[in-house]
């Protein structure tokens, strides 16, 4: 089948929803209301609607910081002096962008503008739009699922209250579209809630969930999915993990024990390890980016919730301090709405330029 690109997927997806949308196909409203499975056309009406949305739209409060505050200056006749620089600094610091991540921007946007003697405020913007892609572009990294024998693992952590589960399904659901067979384990044995919300996503989606009892032990529940999945000859395991229990430095003994656990039936196990981040707590975040990292070696991150913040310059606090792949951003909350991390993209939908399909 050869190597699962999600981004070659959504690019297709956006294409396919844009024309859909457009063209007034069957999965725009009027059909939906008159479908026979009404309830089917409308959840797939739904996904179209979702897809073709720009991300202008989805970052709304984000953007909405961005544009009232920063392109303000821009649209302004002030020269470029000490004075708006210091203004601008401050604005990328309170949009979220974190003291160290502005500084690197504003000593460089100094340097540019006196190396091309810009004196306009307006052509600042284009000098910033490029510092902030560039800032990003290092953590473009989309996720791809190699063709291999044995199933690819991907072991998802996080704390509680981070679109942990939630992201999963979502990611099972993408992965099934797109031909690979998905395996789900319930490996946050500490929630009920959560073991049953990963066995409904499970049933809806008609993928196999690996689960036990709540306070089972963890690392067995994963133990045992991946055993499954490996005699299933399923393509992808996803595992689900607590995230909290009496002490934090437990939480982080329990996944450490996880990841040995995988190691004995497959020792480059697990393949992929992802922390789920909310991005609506802001610096909280890039907390938890760099305490996880320092105990779990993450290979990439989820930054989940951005459609409902003005928090999501966030995202730069954390591209510049820890140099992890962004996988995901979480925008909405339909399936399509978990999307593959682009900079330009992103960048653009905060800085008012035409999006990127």
């Amino acid at each position: 089948m050869g190597i699962f690109s999600f981004l070659k997927k959504q690019k297709a997806d956006r294409a396919g929803a844009a024309k859909a949308v457009e063209s007034g196909t069957s999965d725009t409203p009027a059909v939906a209301a008159n479908s026979a499975n009404s309830e089917t056309a409308t959840g797939a009406n739904s996904e179209t609607i979702s897809a073709a949305k720009p991300l202008q739209s989805k970052l709304g409060r984000t953007r909405g910081r961005f544009r009232d505050n920063l392109l303000g200056l821009f649209r302004s006749s002030k020269p470029i002096d000490a004075d708006l620089l210091e203004e601008l600094e401050s604005q990328l610091i309170m949009a979220d962008l974190g003291v160290s991540a502005t500084q690197k921007i504003i000593t460089s946007l100094e340097a540019q503008a006196k190396a091309a003697k810009i004196t306009d405020a307006q052509a600042l913007q284009d000098l910033l739009h490029a510092e902030l892609t560039s800032l990003l572009r290092d953590v473009e990294k989309p996720l791809e699922i190699p063709d291999q024998s044995t199933p690819f693992v991907i072991l998802v952590v996080g704390v509680n209250g981070s679109g942990k589960t939630t992201t999963i399904g979502k990611l099972a659901k993408q992965l099934q579209d797109g031909g690979k067979s998905v395996m789900l384990a319930a490996g946050d044995t500490f929630r009920a809630a959560a073991i049953e919300q990963l066995q409904t996503w499970g049933e809806r989606n008609q993928v196999p969930v690996i689960a036990q009892e709540m306070g089972s032990d963890s690392a067995s529940v994963i133990f045992d999915a991946l055993q499954s999945a490996t005699a299933r000859g399923i393509d992808v395991l996803i595992a689900d993990t607590a995230g909290r229990l009496h002490t934090q430095a437990g939480l982080m003994d329990e996944l450490r024990k996880v990841k040995r656990v995988l190691g004995k039936l497959d020792e480059s196990a697990p393949h992929e390890t992802l922390i789920v981040l909310d991005g609506g707590t802001g610096q909280n975040a890039l907390s938890q980016a760099e305490e996880f990292n320092e105990a779990m070696e993450l290979d990439g991150l989820i930054v989940t919730k951005l459609d409902g913040t003005a928090k999501g310059g966030v995202v730069f606090a954390i591209a510049e301090k820890t140099g992890l792949p962004i996988r995901f951003i979480g925008v909405g909350e339909q399936v399509a709405d978990l999307e593959v991390f682009e900079a330009e993209r992103f960048v653009n939908a905060l800085i008012e330029k035409e999006d990127v399909a």
